[in-house]
């Protein structure tokens, strides 16, 4: 039974090269018929490891090296049916409601405005 739907925005910074960048991520919570509690990770639609553990980090677009993100923001989606007086629309014509839902260009999981990149001035033992 899922009891909790959220997209999460996370952040990375990499401790080699100090690039920070950001994705969002669908998450689910979801429980088991032993009663056990999980979490469901997927981006831009394909399931992935969790962000917050080290096997599921991305690769950082510059060196490749992989860190654990950290959760920047969170937007909590209801999970129907909601409360009885929430807004509802009943689709009379299921297979024709909003067309154009069907064809509408994929939302990105990093299409939004990333962290600006921090340059990290290197100490003289580094030469």
């Amino acid at each position: 039974m899922i009891t909790e739907l959220a997209v999460e925005r996370v952040e990375f910074t990499c401790g080699h090269c100090w690039h920070k960048w950001s994705v969002d991520y669908d998450v689910q919570s979801y429980r088991d018929e032993q009663g056990q509690e999980w979490e469901y990770f997927t981006r831009d639609g394909h399931p992935v490891p969790s962000p917050y553990d080290a096997a599921g980090a991305p690769p950082c677009p510059l060196c490749g090296r992989r860190w654990v993100g950290r959760l920047a923001a969170r937007r909590p989606v209801p999970v129907a049916p909601g409360a009885a007086d929430a807004p509802r629309y009943r689709i009379s014509v299921p297979g024709e409601h909003r067309p154009d839902r069907r064809t509408a260009p994929p939302l990105e999981a990093d299409a939004h405005d990333q962290p600006l990149r921090q340059v990290r001035p290197h100490s003289p033992a580094e030469n």
